[in-house]
């Protein structure tokens, strides 16, 4: 009898300390738990011990950490009518409870099913080459989309990412070909651009080549003519020169001088072999020329000429005739001048050839 009343007593107190441990509830730091009485909702259980009525209360604890989904590979018929196959990962996290747990039935599940739809939707009106170089506007396409859907369930879409596009094999030769074809046309072209360079540089170089010969040829003549016109212009001077000292003496003559001289001129003709002889008119002036030199005849007296002023006098003065005799340093400027002319005149070679270029260009 005893017995039997220690052992429904022990029973007892298990029971006891199984409905007092019932009514104490643990959440991790990492977890939010729905507290529910007799069905109905009481509150929401933070982290920590937490005391609630056993028997007739219900808890659910609900992961708030970053969920890994997977989005099964699904084929998709692209806007160009190009079949690929598609899958994705979506990172989704717990922001409300409540609603996570009331308002769908299994939240993972259907924010798989609907990555699928919409990744179907967005995949379809793209075309390939599209697809294959944006995928970053799909996953923002494809997350913003989740997301705005996904609020109502308490879940937040953070990150969607497409792991893998993979055309059809058909498509992937076709691409490989394509591929290969463009390869082949840059070469193609590079090749062909790099013959043009080329030939322009050559052309370019035979160009400035002649261009320097011409120029060189010119710069010889002018130079050569140049030297001419100096060697004509001392001539002329020198001519000048010549001139002026002859007419200086000359005038320095006297009539007696001018009568000797035409007597000699006359002997030198009579030695002549012709047989005919011409005589100046003024032959009698001359033969009283000589009268007087030799004192036959009545004597004239002859101006003296003792000085320079007196042959400027009679002729002239010299430098109003043919101008003044140049000085070396005269010459020494002109030929000065000259050699300015010379170096203006390459320079402005120099501009004509140095603007024919960009004109060409």
């Amino acid at each position: 009898m005893n017995a039997s009343i220690l052992a429904v007593a022990i029973v007892l107190a298990v029971v006891v300390i199984a409905v007092i441990l019932s009514g104490v509830k643990i959440v991790q730091p990492y977890e939010q738990a729905i507290y529910m009485r007799l069905g109905k909702f009481v509150r929401v259980l933070n982290q920590g011990l937490n005391i609630v009525c056993p028997l007739i209360n219900q808890v659910v604890k609900l992961d708030l950490r970053t969920e890994v989904l997977d989005v099964p590979k699904q084929e998709v018929i692209t806007k160009d009518n190009s079949p690929v196959a598609v899958d994705a990962v979506i990172y989704i996290k717990v922001t409300d409870p409540k609603n996570a747990f009331f308002e769908v039935t299994n939240y993972r599940l259907a924010t798989v099913n609907l990555a699928q739809t919409t990744l179907r939707s967005i995949i379809g009106e793209m075309e390939l080459d599209q697809i294959l170089s944006s995928r970053e506007r799909i996953n923002v396409s494809l997350r913003d989309i989740l997301d705005e859907n996904t609020d109502k369930w308490g879940v937040k879409i953070e990150a969607v990412e497409i792991r893998e596009v993979d055309p059809a094999r058909k498509v992937k030769d076709s691409m490989e070909e394509q591929t290969s074809a463009e390869r082949k046309r840059r070469a193609a072209i590079l090749e062909a651009d790099g013959l043009k360079r080329a030939a322009i540089l050559e052309a370019e170089g035979k160009k400035k080549s002649m261009i320097l010969e011409a120029e060189g040829k010119r710069q010889s003549m002018i130079l050569e003519a140049e030297g001419q016109r100096m060697a004509t212009i001392l001539e002329g001077q020198g001519e000048a020169q010549k001139l002026r000292i002859m007419s200086v003496g000359a005038a320095a003559m006297d009539s007696k001088a001018m009568s000797v001289l035409s007597m000699q001129t006359l002997q030198e003709v009579g030695k002549g072999e012709s047989s005919k002889f011409f005589f100046p008119m003024e032959l009698t002036k001359l033969v009283e020329g000589v009268s007087d030199y030799v004192g036959t005849a009545s004597r004239i007296p002859d101006r003296p000429v003792s000085s320079m002023e007196d042959i400027e006098r009679a002729v002239g003065n010299p430098d109003d005739i043919l101008g003044p005799i140049p000085t070396p340093e005269q010459i020494k400027e002109e030929t000065s001048g000259l050699d300015s002319e010379v170096r203006k005149d390459l320079e402005d070679v120099d501009e004509v050839i140095s603007n024919k270029p960009k004109s060409t260009a």
